[in-house]
């Protein structure tokens, strides 16, 4: 019979969870972290659901807790900042499997491990329903700090990757009997599973941005709010993996990308010359994607007058509560 959580007790499964953390910062009521002189701290929480997040239909554990590491890293990204550090809070109903934990927690140090960061604390409790909260720290030099608000008319809108994959995978791990053949059928599952965070962006001068998991279309229009500005976006720049374009029409692959969401890239407004000379450091999938504007309003166009203007909006992406 499988260990069980309800087994072992909060402190033997302590015990198993620190194993994944360093030694010579656990063990404490509190991780003490150093950071360098002229930086700033940045701290970001996330709290992922079973049901609501990930399932073990879409998501093994090393998954989830990849997936769990990764969202964190991401906001990181999105500020500018490097990783110092993770703490996790589990909330778990006492019939888990001590696997199933461990396999978590493999996940997170397997993401954690790609950026020199740790798991450096954290917290277990009994619950009806596996919660995974992450609080992730950082530094960044205050010079360089990404922020949402700091769009002008005239930059020019980079995506830093492509977008719609994620949605894609997740469409085919719902659906497994769905093109079984389709070249690139894996590559779409792992973006959805196993995501990157875009720490290797991370430009040397300030500028306005944030990352795309709820959206590609929200984070072009929470930069704008922020910023008091608009935008034009050109469908036909915006990036979109070519295995997610031999499989579906067009406009499905459109509206994936721009509404589908957990793509963790990074959305930045930034000179038309700094644009040009980051994306060709980027490489494959990164774009000068359209322009802030002073209008307020969000159009995509067509440059090739294939589709009418439309004007994007937030009802469209996922927000929590929609419709409940």
């Amino acid at each position: 019979m499988e260990l069980r959580v309800q087994d072992v007790g909060e402190q033997g499964l302590l015990k198993r969870v620190q194993a994944f953390c360093p030694s010579a910062i656990v063990g404490d009521d509190a991780a003490v972290l150093p950071t360098e002189p002229g930086k700033s701290l940045v701290v970001t929480s996330d709290v992922l659901v079973d049901g609501v997040h990930f399932s073990d239909r879409t998501t093994p554990p090393e998954s989830a807790g990849w997936r769990a590491a990764a969202a964190n890293l991401s906001d990181l990204a999105a500020m500018g900042a490097s990783p110092s550090g993770i703490t996790v809070g589990l909330g778990l109903p006492g019939e888990v499997s001590v696997s199933w934990v461990e396999r978590l927690y493999q996940g997170m140090t397997s993401c954690l491990q790609r950026y020199d960061t740790a798991i450096v604390g954290g917290d277990i409790c009994r619950s009806p329903v596996i919660t995974v909260s992450i609080t992730a720290f950082g530094q960044v030099d205050p010079t360089r700090v990404i922020r949402r608000s700091m769009a002008q008319p005239g930059d020019a809108i980079v995506v830093t990757g492509y977008h719609g994959s994620s949605r894609a995978g997740l469409e085919l791990l719902l659906n497994p009997d769905v093109e079984p053949e389709l070249e690139g059928r894996d590559l779409l599952i792992r973006t959805h599973q196993y995501p990157h965070a875009r720490l290797d962006v991370l430009p040397p001068f300030p500028c306005a941005g944030m990352d795309s998991s709820d959206g590609f279309a929200d984070a072009v229009l929470q930069i704008c709010r922020a910023s008091r500005v608009g935008a034009r976006l050109d469908r036909q720049r915006i990036s979109i993996h070519p295995a997610l374009r031999n499989w579906v029409s067009p406009e499905q692959a459109m509206q994936w990308a721009l509404y589908g969401g957990e793509d963790f890239e990074l959305v930045l407004c930034l000179p038309e010359d700094l644009a040009q000379e980051l994306v060709e450091r980027l490489g494959e999938g990164s774009a000068i994607v359209g322009t802030i504007t002073s209008a307020q309003t969000i159009q995509l166009i067509d440059s090739t007058g294939t589709h009418p203007d439309e004007s994007l909006t937030l009802n469209r992406g996922f927000q929590h509560f929609q419709g409940s």
